[in-house]
């Protein structure tokens, strides 16, 4: 069959580890035999990344600005023995943080649901979208080691030089201080995009934080939120049937516990990383997660939810056939390829993508899977491959669907 076409090249950021390896592969049995692929290649490796003194990371992201929408594989951030083990030139902060705090805006990520993948919490009919604050926050941090006898302060200088201050801590002992930030414009576009998101899904929107202990800083995204739903969102809300409501985020962790799912949670930067996991962790897999950065300028990042698995990348050092889930990875792909086939007006590039999400729940619903699935699977017949054959396994059926 003829290639399909391209207009515009996707940014395409390659990572590390065994998700480095599934990357290739999935281009070269998946894609490449049918797209005539153009990407802008940038190499966030943690080699390439200290190499550059982490520009490549900057670079990329404006890139993602100039085409609008990029593919980012899964990548390190280094912790001292990452340091160690890489004789990195110093401890590189997160390449997902440098790009969301440059793309501002909010990063959905919701599982992907197959036949014979029970979830682990029997309640769940669902899927559980997580609405997760892409700037700030943690992720922005400002943090200092504290020798005994020193005294912290929170200093804040306006535009004409006055300052005000406030006592963090005085240490007796040794200890450790850290700073945190975020924006009212960063918070309006992440509330923005939840309500959107909500209306074009027509799913119930909950918003949590822990406004009772931070009373100032979770309590101006609370505000935030409510101040726009109000003037903004209300009725079309009510107009949809649907419900926006707030509550702490000790409170929406028991009630999405106990519920069946299907609505949008949008938690800050730090809360949307943690309960992405255990949303995907408890539907199967966090190999089984969709995640986008939806920018408030109409920048989309697309991205495997998940970290590098290290020890399969060992395993395939040492020659070892790995039995690695690349289904987040190659969704990744499939996303950004919908989304640039949306926005160029290509609808043969669109329909490949569904083709190719299609062949791979069938083969896994088929009862053709990698390790993880397979220990999770309540199929009857079902067989474990390697990493490279589920992926021949998919090719197999996107042939059928082409």
């Amino acid at each position: 069959m003829q290639k399909i076409q391209m207009k515009t090249p996707l940014v395409e950021m390659d990572g590390d580890e065994m998700t480095r390896v599934l990357w290739k592969w999935i281009k070269d049995i998946l894609l490449t035999p049918y797209i005539d692929l153009k990407t802008e290649y940038y190499d966030l490796g943690l080699k390439h990344r200290d190499e550059t003194d982490d520009r490549v990371t900057v670079e990329a992201a404006e890139a993602t600005k100039k085409y609008g929408v990029a593919v980012k594989c899964a990548t390190i951030t280094p912790n001292a023995a990452r340091v160690e083990e890489y004789n990195l030139k110093q401890m590189w902060k997160s390449p997902n943080g440098t790009i969301r705090a440059i793309l501002d805006g909010t990063v959905f990520r919701a599982p992907i649901v197959v036949k014979g993948i029970t979830p682990f919490i029997p309640s769940w009919k669902k899927p559980i979208t997580i609405a997760r604050h892409a700037y700030g926050d943690v992720y922005k941090n400002v943090e200092l080691p504290v020798p005994a006898g020193a005294k912290a302060e929170l200093v804040v200088t306006d535009k004409d030089g006055k300052e005000t201050r406030r006592e963090i801590h005085a240490f007796d002992g040794a200890g450790v201080v850290q700073g945190q930030h975020n924006l009212d414009d960063s918070i309006a576009s992440f509330a923005h995009a939840c309500f959107d998101y909500a209306l074009s899904t027509k799913q119930d929107l909950w918003f949590a934080t822990k406004d009772t202990i931070s009373k100032i800083y979770d309590h101006r995204f609370k505000d935030i939120f409510q101040e726009i739903f109000d003037k903004e969102y209300q009725d079309r809300f009510a107009a949809a049937g649907i419900e926006y409501f707030y509550t702490l985020i000790d409170d929406a962790v028991a009630r999405v516990v106990r519920s069946e799912g299907g609505f949008i949670w949008a938690c800050k930067n730090y809360d949307g990383d943690v309960m992405s996991d255990m949303v995907a962790t408890a539907f199967g897999s966090l190999a089984m997660m969709t995640s986008v950065l939806v920018s408030p300028k109409g920048y989309y990042e697309y991205e495997a939810a998940h970290g590098t698995v290290q020890r399969h990348y060992y395993k395939y050092l040492n020659g070892e056939t790995t039995s690695t889930n690349s289904v987040a990875t190659l969704f990744a792909w499939t996303g950004a390829l919908r989304k640039r086939g949306e926005l160029d007006g290509l609808p043969d590039l669109m329909d490949f993508a569904q083709k190719l999400e299609d062949a791979t729940r069938e083969t896994i619903e088929y009862g053709v899977m990698t390790g993880d699935l397979y220990a999770l699977s309540t199929l009857l017949t079902k067989r474990k491959v390697d990493s490279e054959t589920f992926l021949q396994e998919i090719a197999k059926r996107l042939e059928k669907k082409l």
